[in-house]
């Protein structure tokens, strides 16, 4: 009886631990407000982006998380153990953004869907999108992106 708690402690506190190891990056919101500076974690493995922001109960107002992925594609999210709201920012491949779907609802298992091809997934705290003044069509700078060439 007691291995398979221990089990189970283990795993969850592998779940809950904070990304200190995740790798951060500066990236850009270029708004018709002007350009806004986001501290992001980066995931870069299945673990990563398993977890998540998951079992965080803060997150700063230029602060998010990248989820970046290996080619455009229709990407899904959800809420399941997520105790914050979060904005979703849907940004394709090249670095504009193509959808929004603001204050998620934590908890949820509702699937939350990018409608259509993208490179990445931002997260941001609930609102903060409307705060700074992102709304699709503005872009985003970070190497992960290459803009369209003229």
């Amino acid at each position: 009886m007691a291995a398979p708690l221990l089990l189970l402690a283990a795993l969850l506190v592998t779940l809950i631990q904070p990304a200190e190891a995740m790798r951060r990056e500066s990236l850009t919101l270029v708004t018709a407000n002007g350009p806004v500076q986001i501290d992001t974690e980066v995931t870069e493995t299945i673990e990563e982006m398993q977890r998540g922001l998951m079992f965080r109960t803060h997150l700063a107002e230029k602060a998010g998380m990248l989820f970046t992925y290996d080619r455009p594609r229709e990407v899904t999210m959800w809420m399941e153990n997520t105790h914050i709201p979060l904005d979703m920012i849907f940004i394709r491949a090249d670095g504009v953004v193509h959808r929004i779907e603001a204050w998620t609802e934590p908890f949820s298992r509702k699937t939350i869907a990018s409608r259509g091809d993208v490179l990445a997934c931002l997260e941001l705290a609930g609102g903060a999108a409307e705060r700074l003044g992102l709304k699709p069509g503005d872009r985003v700078e970070h190497p992960a992106f290459r803009p369209a060439k003229k």
